[in-house]
């Protein structure tokens, strides 16, 4: 029993970590995992805001000789750092409970003027404010009990599971959240006459620094992170010395310090240097996430669409276990008023900003808001408890109820980020640069889809390094430029005059002021046109079907004069003439999960309508045979797409 007491919560997030294992992906998954993947290892620069913590803490992990690939060491990395979050919220729950009559609202006050009355002798003062009231006493099991739940219902929130399950900044930035809100409370409650106080405030300063290193999303802690501090200090000079003391002295140093990873990662041009953060200049917008800035603060109907997407999705993040967050609104309001205040603050604060920002994939900017329900939750349990366990065996009923909606939470969310059989990404990646001639070009912006696990595939796994990918996307980026000729010598020769002119264009944009946008958009599609023409003679080149599909039919992308395109098995290729072109047979193999997301959706209807292309082409030229060969390769791989009619009724003649 004193093993279990000592170690609840490290036994509470190893069993965490144990789940993890058992759903954690095995490859690159979509969005930017092998971006990030590729900057752990190779100690690139990674897309705004850099995330230098995360970076250098990943390479210093993928150097430990584990015996599978760097992918899947870099997964698991993702299941510990959500592991270690779960134990020390764990730990924070419990220190919570232990300190509850610190959070009382107003307890200060009510001692202060007691004793202005005369009600106490002298030096009683300090006795009575840490003495225990009656609606502050918590049995001790049931505080291990009521810590380890709480700990157990965020460790299997969707969305905070799904940052464990493959490469991803957000599942750093959770373990760092639960810390630095502990260092916080812990700092809180030190008595003011104690002489670990301002240490204590010190080593909070620091942690905070390592979160805004990491992600700036750090920043959805300061106004609960305010409250108790000025609740403590008040504006006083003492409190504003040691304030002055934790940022000059300790935040910034540790902050600027580690940021300065990037200008001089930068300056020695690794392979993957996204923005280039030579200077301050470029530091400074990299820093401050200047391109994705245009997201923020769009418009109302944002906000609602956003808050609608998350109190929507409420119950699919915690089952049943939802109840006891809103039960524990209440409860803690009655307990803990000032932690109550805190953890509106943190909850409101991270839920409006995230909000406000118009991305699809907005879940892991919820995740601060979904600690905040969770500690929310411990107080609703430990309500439970006052309320049914009158008896040692009714204990043991409402602990068995509680564990019951765990489980339930825990198998309701089993599927939706069961990852081990997702080798989707790895297999369309690969199969694209295979089914490419070698040394050739394909131009896309399917960064969900190809360009980021291409990076892992051909920099770090070294997988037809020769082939070529331009993200057509980033050329509207001066950087992008540099990277290219780095990683692609001679590739840009053909158009360097255009390039010069564009970046000169591209200045005023990228410091916020007037441009000609017309001007940019012409050099910017006569970069992709004479990018074609300067290298069709030396090198076979491929465009994806969602530029053909989108910027070719609205005029956007000319190719150059007299070529054209052909589907050739995943892509187009860019021909001269219009004569028949010959491809390989379509035996490349993509594996699909038995849980279906959109992007898996995306993948397979993206596959399947390559495929059918194929096939009408080839029948164009009444090769019906070679057009049956596609047929087939749809039905019996890709049996969730459609086939067209006039296609099956053509080929079945």
């Amino acid at each position: 029993m004193n093993f279990l007491k000592k170690y609840y919560a490290i036994i509470t997030g190893f069993i965490v970590f144990i789940v993890y294992v058992t759903t954690l992906a095995p490859s690159v998954v979509e969005i930017d995992a092998g971006e990030l993947a590729t900057v752990q290892v190779l100690l690139g620069i990674a897309h705004p805001t850099g995330y230098p913590l995360f970076t250098l803490l990943g390479h210093l992990f993928s150097l430990i000789p584990f015996h599978f690939s760097k992918i899947y060491q870099l997964n698991l990395l993702t299941a510990i750092w959500c592991s270690l979050a779960v134990t020390v919220f764990v730990y924070t729950c419990k220190f919570i409970l232990d300190n509850l009559i610190v959070f009382e609202f107003n307890n200060k006050a009510k001692l202060q003027k007691e004793s202005k009355k005369g009600k106490r002798k002298k030096g009683e003062d300090r006795k009575r404010e840490f003495s225990t009231p009656q609606k502050a006493i918590i049995e001790e099991p049931v505080k291990y009990i009521a810590s380890i739940s709480a700990g157990l219902l965020l460790g299997f929130d969707r969305t905070f599971w799904n940052q464990g399950n493959a490469v991803e900044v957000y599942s750093l930035q959770a373990f760092l959240f639960c810390l630095i809100i502990f260092s916080l409370l812990k700092a809180y409650i030190t008595p003011i006459e104690e002489r670990g106080l301002t240490k204590r405030w010190l080593i909070f300063a620091a942690i905070l620094a390592l979160g805004f290193s990491n992600h700036m999303t750090t920043l959805f802690v300061l106004p609960a992170t305010a409250y108790l501090y000025f609740d403590k200090f008040r504006l006083k000079t003492a409190g504003i010395k040691r304030l002055l003391i934790m940022v000059f002295l300790i935040f910034l140093p540790i902050f600027a310090g580690i940021y300065l990873y990037l200008p001089i990662r930068a300056s020695q041009g690794p392979v993957l240097n996204w923005g280039n953060p030579v200077d301050f200049e470029r530091f400074f917008r990299h820093v401050s996430g200047w391109q994705f800035q245009v997201w923020f603060f769009k418009s109302t109907d944002v906000m609602k669409k956003q808050l609608g997407y998350f109190f929507s999705n409420l119950f699919l993040e915690f089952s049943i276990g939802i109840l006891l967050c809103l039960y524990g609104i209440f409860s803690s309001y009655l307990k803990a008023r000032k932690f109550f205040i805190f953890n509106v603050i943190l909850l409101l604060f991270s839920l409006l900003y995230a909000s406000n920002y118009d991305i699809v994939d907005i879940d892991s900017y919820f995740l601060l808001s979904y600690v905040a329900l969770s500690f929310f939750a411990l107080f609703g349990i430990v309500q439970i408890f006052s309320k049914l366990s009158f008896k040692q065996y009714k204990r043991s009923i409402t602990t068995a109820l509680i564990a019951i909606c765990i489980l339930i939470q825990l198998i309701f969310n089993y599927k939706e980020n069961d990852l081990k059989d997702v080798y989707t990404f790895e297999d369309y990646s690969k199969s694209t640069l295979n089914s490419t001639k070698p040394n050739s070009i394909i131009l896309t912006y399917l960064w969900d889809y190809l360009v980021a696990s291409s990076y892992y595939f051909q920099l770090v796994e070294k997988y037809r390094p020769d082939v070529i990918v331009i993200d057509k996307e980033l050329l509207r980026r001066s950087w992008y430029y540099g990277q290219i000729n780095r990683q692609h010598p001679g590739v840009m020769d053909g158009v360097k005059t255009e390039v010069n002119m564009f970046e000169d264009a591209l200045k005023p944009f990228e410091r916020n002021e007037p441009f000609d946008s017309n001007l940019l958009e012409n050099l910017y599609r006569k970069i992709m046109t004479n990018l074609i023409s300067t290298n069709a003679d030396k090198k076979d080149i491929y465009i994806s079907s969602e530029l053909v599909e989108n910027e070719m039919q609205k005029g956007e992308f000319i190719l150059p004069e007299g070529y054209t395109v052909v589907p050739d098995n995943l892509l187009f290729r860019v021909v001269k003439g219009k004569e028949y072109v010959p491809t390989s047979d379509p035996n490349f193999r993509i594996r699909f999960p038995r849980t279906r997301t959109k992007y898996i959706d995306f993948m397979e209807n993206a596959v399947g309508t390559m495929l059918a292309r194929r096939a009408l082409y080839e029948i164009q030229f009444n090769k019906f045979d070679r057009a049956k060969i596609y047929i087939k390769k749809i039905k019996e791989e890709f049996p969730n797409y459609t086939i067209p009619s006039e296609l099956l009724q053509a080929t079945e003649k």
